[in-house]
């Protein structure tokens, strides 16, 4: 679950993780009064779930107060393209006005979890202010880590050797270990997936601040955190992804045009791999689970055809607890409610498996039943080049 910079700097702050003076505002005038307590000097960034912001357009500075309601009026209402986001962009309903503080250096700081080792690491540079990535790919000595063993938790030498490792000047180091265990107790209470400050700025006057900060909060911990429902922003999310998400539907939406159906997040993977090694692009990740009812197959159906994107859709289950036939009966009622007008591959192992392929070759469906995972890539390929028809 994603969070808006705003929130997630409230939540450090309250970690005692130092950042800037500002507030968040949803109209022009709201940015004005905030950058008139400020001093007038402010930085105005749009607050989308997605980073590229600046070189989008959407972080831009403000000399005055009547700069900041211009530059408000500006971004609120639009939608920002960035390089994380679809040609569309995202709507920017809000904007985080915050002090222009003069900066000295651009540091990175980041949590996440490693999961070949099942830790915690914590990764540290003095390159920040731009993607980890391609300081790891240029420069990845300047990339510092230090792995968390849950059960002895953060301790003071950990954050030193990484205040170290970022050229901290000496009087630095003590807050720099602070700020670090603050972050990271923030972190584990959270149930973060990702806990990152990018820029970790020091500045003119030598303070730390995290000028910008992003957090993403483990879905599988929600129900330990009833509260975070007030976070979630429904306007920033993919509308089909969000949906799946009311039905207990684990849908995530790609860039190509084979639509995927399946049961089993190892099985999804497997899926996309093969369609992509026969030359084509899955259109998303969709994975019904391992019980879900007809409605929910029904349900997730819909939802796969929903995208205007989709070419050609492929439907792979390895029937166990949820039975072939179960599906089955699900395509066939989603077929009741919307018109099935794309090709539909068909390949089913398993449980009950005959009655499955029997109710929908008798379905009246435009299906192409496939033999193995091989020969439903190459039909589905086949039928989306318009190479195959039923």
């Amino acid at each position: 679950m994603k969070i808006h910079e705003y929130q997630a700097k409230e939540i450090l702050a309250k970690h005692g993780v130092p950042v800037p003076r500002g507030g968040v505002a949803a109209t022009p005038k709201e940015a004005r009064d905030i950058a008139s307590q400020l001093g007038g000097k402010v930085v105005i960034k749009a607050q989308v779930y997605a980073g590229g912001r600046g070189k989008a357009g959407g972080i831009k500075t403000a000399a005055s107060a009547d700069e900041a309601e211009k530059l408000a009026q500006e971004m609120i209402g639009r939608q920002l393209v960035t390089h994380q986001t679809s040609a569309q962009g995202v709507p920017v309903e809000k904007v985080l006005v915050e002090e222009a503080v003069p900066i000295e250096r651009e540091l990175y700081l980041g949590i996440v979890i490693d999961s070949a080792r099942g830790l915690p690491v914590i990764m540290a540079s003095e390159a920040g202010g731009m993607d980890i990535e391609e300081v790891a790919a240029k420069t990845p000595e300047k990339i510092i880590k230090a792995y968390i063993e849950p059960v002895a938790g953060f301790q003071p030498f950990i954050g030193k050797k990484l205040a170290y490792g970022m050229n901290l000047a000496p009087e630095q180091i003590r807050p720099a270990t602070q700020l670090i265990g603050n972050l990271y107790q923030a972190f584990a209470e959270k149930d973060c997936s990702l806990a990152e400050i990018n820029p970790l700025v020091v500045t003119a006057d030598g303070r730390l601040l995290a000028l910008d900060a992003k957090l993403n909060l483990d879905d599988n911990a929600l129900f330990r955190h009833r509260d975070y429902a007030e976070l979630r922003d429904p306007g920033q999310e993919d509308k089909l992804e969000l949906e799946a998400s009311q039905h207990n539907i684990t849908y995530i939406r790609l860039d190509g045009d084979v639509g995927c159906m399946v049961n089993g997040a190892g099985l999804a993977m497997s899926t996309m791999d093969i369609i992509k090694l026969n030359g084509a692009e899955p259109a998303n990740f969709l994975d019904v689970g391992g019980g879900a009812s007809e409605e929910m197959v029904a349900k997730a159906f819909i939802i796969l055809l929903s995208d205007p994107k989709v070419k050609a859709a492929l439907i792979n289950i390895f029937g166990g607890i949820l039975r072939c036939d179960i599906v089955a009966r699900g395509v066939i009622e989603a077929a009741k409610q919307v018109e099935v007008k794309v090709p539909l591959v068909v390949r089913m192992r398993g449980t009950n498996v005959d009655e499955g392929m029997r109710l929908l070759a008798e379905s009246g469906l435009p299906v192409i039943l496939a033999h193995d995972l091989q020969d439903a890539a190459e039909k589905v390929v086949a039928a989306k080049e318009g190479r195959l028809t039923i």
